[in-house]
């Protein structure tokens, strides 16, 4: 069965970037070795279930998945605009410094901090200044060429 638009399929996946460090995985093995498991103790990392055309990944793995057939592998090359989009200086505020600190509680800001917004996201703090400090919501991967391997484990 080759994989079509509004299949259920289920991935293996490695995300890595241009040096080859990888950021996401749903690999445990790969997870230990990267130290991602370390780093994020709580998660599972397990396949990825996805509905193909409905959006919920990245463009780049979505267009690679139609064609495939269980048990494929697929190296894919992710450019920014089918990734997470090109890094935006629009996406840096500015933010009193003080008003920042009574949102973290009355900690100071200190320069790679994370906040997050009420939606949920990171934003990280990348200037502190007396008066005025800036915070990044750009998604991290933000101008980034993305490399993932790819395995279709099953197709539903």
């Amino acid at each position: 069965m080759t994989i079509e638009s509004g299949d259920e399929v289920v991935i293996e996946y490695v995300g890595r970037d241009d040096d080859g460090t990888v950021f996401d995985t749903s690999r445990e093995d790969v997870a230990a070795e990267s130290g991602l498991a370390e780093a994020q103790p709580e998660r599972e990392f397990t396949p990825l279930t996805v509905s193909v055309g409905a959006s919920e990944v990245i463009a780049g793995i979505e267009e690679a998945l139609p064609g495939l057939e269980e048990g494929d592998t697929k190296s894919v090359e992710v450019p920014p605009e089918k990734g997470y989009g090109e890094w935006s200086e629009d996406h840096v505020q500015e933010y009193e410094t003080d008003e920042l600190a009574a949102t973290l509680g009355g900690q100071r800001p200190e320069v790679g901090q994370f906040v997050e917004t009420e939606q949920g996201a990171a934003a990280e703090i990348t200037d502190v200044a007396d008066d005025v400090s800036k915070v990044d919501f750009n998604p991290p991967l933000a101008g980034e060429t993305l490399h993932f391997e790819l395995e279709v484990v099953a197709i539903n």
